[in-house]
């Protein structure tokens, strides 16, 4: 849940992905079991606090759930340090062990969790307004999931002190309970597009660009729908297949692109080939609001090696 290896004790000063990410971040993950079923929701506080030279990072869960995942995640306060840089934001323990690494506004974690003895693959992208995190978390038995946790963040920095404050906040969490159970379903009977700007970093974590992309929804019945998707700036790609959804499971049936993804809720997590060529895409799509815009993440990769992360909001307008 949690989001060159530089001890940032030795300049005092905190990195980027920590400026970015100050107060206190509020919300109220769902909670799936590995077939997609919603089984609850975690109610959480987090912040990452940099004080003289050091930082450390709060966690404060309790779990509202039913069922065996309650037994293995019913632990409620966190806390660990980190040795945090603007590449790697490596996880000292107690509570979890591994790193962090940011793109900008998304960070990219990989780590493992003793007290819910699970590996954990964790996506954050922070929204242009600054205020808001999208967020999941992938847990593994090993290569196998055992639990997904996803969710939408606002960040407050005086609910304690702030009747408004802690009504806005408490508003949003109650609503979001309600949203989060909500699948990822694609218009079934309107056509028209995502548009937007995605930031563009190479596997070294630097700036490469950006990208303007846009998708083009059309349905061709209530299950399936024909995409076009075009990329214009750093990468210059287009692509149409036709999509199809079973239940949770997606499939992309060619022409251009071929693979399928799993759902867990309004989180897509994807695998997507392009037909005659060794490029693929591995990324999360999360539909984030009731308009349905959507955070894309997507990893670019040039055979089995990671070319480019890709990350922005993209809104949805009808046709």
């Amino acid at each position: 849940m949690g989001d060159g290896v530089q001890d940032d004790a030795a300049d005092g000063g905190a990195s980027n992905w920590q400026q970015r990410i100050e107060g206190e971040w509020y919300g109220n993950p769902s909670v799936w079991d590995p077939e997609g079923n919603h089984t609850g929701w975690i109610k959480v506080a987090r912040s990452s606090v940099h004080e003289g030279g050091r930082t450390t990072y709060y966690m404060d869960t309790r779990f509202d759930n039913d069922g065996p995942l309650r037994n293995r995640f019913e632990f409620t306060e966190f806390a660990f340090e980190l040795n945090d840089d603007d590449l790697n934001r490596v996880y000292l323990g107690p509570d979890f062990i591994g790193a962090g690494h940011p793109y900008g506004s998304l960070v990219d974690a990989h780590y493992y969790s003793p007290a819910w003895q699970a590996d954990l693959r964790t996506m954050v992208h922070v929204l242009d307004d600054g205020e808001t995190q999208v967020y999941s978390s992938l847990l593994y038995d090993g290569p196998t999931v055992c639990a997904v946790f996803n969710g939408v963040y606002k960040v407050a920095f005086d609910y304690e002190e702030n009747p408004d404050t802690r009504a806005r906040i408490d508003a949003f969490c109650a609503a979001e309970r309600q949203a989060g159970r909500r699948p990822h379903t694609i218009p079934a009977k309107e056509a028209g597009s995502w548009s937007g700007s995605m930031a563009v970093y190479g596997a070294d974590q630097e700036p490469a660009g950006k990208v303007d992309v846009r998708i083009s929804h059309s349905p061709t019945s209530l299950l399936r729908a024909r995409q076009t998707v075009e990329l214009s700036g750093t990468i210059e790609r287009s692509w149409t297949f036709d999509r199809y959804h079973d239940g949770n499971h997606h499939t992309y049936d060619g022409p251009d692109l071929y693979g399928n993804g799993r759902a867990y809720g309004r989180a897509l997590y994807t695998t997507q080939h392009l037909f005659g060529v060794a490029n693929k895409i591995t990324g999360r799509e999360f539909l984030y609001d009731d308009d349905l815009n959507l955070s894309a993440c997507w990893k670019w990769f040039d055979g089995d090696r990671m070319e480019y992360l890709l990350y922005g909001s993209l809104a949805w307008q009808p046709a």
